[in-house]
C-alpha cells in the first residue's frame, strides 16, 4: 500500500468534519466531484470504509473516527515540521538571519516569571532570538503542535500537557479580577462560589478549543478587552496571583481561598532536538 498523502489527508479530513461533501468542497476551494473520486479512491486503498453515505447525509465508521483523529495529529506535524524548518533557515517572513524560538504564552499570566526568564536568556552565549507569542486560555498546546510555537508556559489545571515534554516552573494561588468599586473589592479573601454567582457580575467567557463555554457572560477574545469590562462593572475574572502585574487603577484582585493552586510548566514538543530550545529550558529550569 502506498504512503498516504498529505493532500489525501487534507481532503478526508475536511469531509469528516463537515459531515457533509458540498460543504467540504467549498471550504477546500475545489469541485465536489474530484473530492468524491478522492474520498473512494482512498477507502480503496485503505481496504476499508470511512464513511457512511445514506440519503439522511454523511457519517463516519469506526474506521473514519480512528483516521480523523490521526489525520488531524499528522496534518498538524506536516505543518509543524514545515514552520518550524522554515524558521530555522530564516526564511518565514520576519528577515532574521538569526535562529528564532516562539514562546506561547498565556496573555496577563506569568508576568515576572517571563521577564526573568527572557533576560537570562538573553545573557546566554550564542542565545537564539526569542518572539513572544500570546494566547488565549487553552490555545498554547494547539500552537505548540501545528508549529505556530516551539515553546510555551502552560498552566495546570487548565492546560493539558499530554503529548509534550515539560519541566514545573512554579505554583501560585488564583485571584478574582473585580471592579474597584465593587463591593466585593473590599474583602479581604473570597471564595470561588461568591464570584461565580453575581447576577450584577457575571464571569468572563474564554474561548477552549474555539468554543466558549455557556454563561451570560460576555466572550472574551484578549486581555484588552477583558481589562476594560473589569473596568467598566461588566464582568469578573480569575486568574492565576501573577495577573497582578497587569491591572489598572480600577480593577482590584481579591485572593481566592479555595481555588486550587496554578501550577505553571515551560513544555515543548517531545519529539524536538532544538539546541536552542534546550538552551532556553535550562535557563528555565534554573531560575
Amino acid at each position: 500500500m502506498d504512503a498516504l498523502e498529505t493532500r489525501e489527508l487534507r481532503y478526508f479530513v475536511a469531509v469528516a468534519e463537515e459531515l457533509h461533501f458540498g460543504r467540504a468542497a467549498a471550504r477546500l476551494g475545489m469541485a465536489q466531484p474530484p473530492l468524491s473520486r478522492a474520498i473512494q479512491q482512498l477507502e480503496r486503498r485503505l481496504g476499508v470504509r470511512l464513511l457512511e453515505r445514506d440519503r439522511r447525509g454523511v457519517a463516519l465508521t469506526g474506521a473514519g473516527e480512528m483516521l480523523l483523529h490521526e489525520g488531524r495529529a499528522a496534518l498538524d506535524a506536516a505543518t509543524a515540521a514545515l514552520r518550524r524548518t522554515r524558521r530555522a533557515g530564516g526564511a518565514d517572513g520576519t528577515g532574521s538571519s538569526r535562529n528564532r524560538l516562539v514562546l506561547a504564552v498565556k496573555a496577563g499570566s506569568s508576568h515576572e516569571l517571563l521577564h526573568k526568564l527572557l533576560d537570562a536568556y538573553a545573557a546566554e552565549p550564542g542565545a537564539a532570538e526569542v518572539e513572544v507569542l500570546p494566547s488565549g486560555t487553552c490555545e498554547q498546546g494547539e500552537m505548540l503542535r501545528d508549529g505556530r510555537a516551539d515553546v510555551a508556559l502552560m498552566h495546570k489545571p487548565f492546560n493539558s500537557l499530554v503529548g509534550f515534554d515539560s519541566e514545573e516552573l512554579m505554583t501560585e494561588g488564583q485571584v478574582a479580577i473585580l471592579p474597584a468599586g465593587h463591593p466585593l473589592a473590599l474583602r479581604g479573601s473570597l471564595t470561588v462560589a461568591e464570584v461565580t454567582d453575581l447576577p450584577d457580575l457575571p464571569l468572563a467567557r474564554w474561548a477552549r478549543d474555539g468554543v466558549y463555554p455557556p454563561g451570560p457572560g460576555p466572550e472574551i477574545r484578549d486581555q484588552t478587552q477583558l481589562a476594560q469590562l473589569i473596568a467598566l462593572g461588566r464582568t469578573v475574572a480569575v486568574f492565576p496571583e501573577s495577573a497582578r502585574a497587569w491591572l489598572w487603577a480600577e480593577h482590584t484582585a481579591v485572593p481566592l481561598t479555595d481555588a486550587p493552586p496554578v501550577v505553571t510548566h515551560i513544555a515543548w514538543p517531545a519529539h524536538s532536538r532544538s539546541l536552542a530550545l534546550a538552551a532556553l529550558i535550562r535557563t528555565a529550569t534554573r531560575l
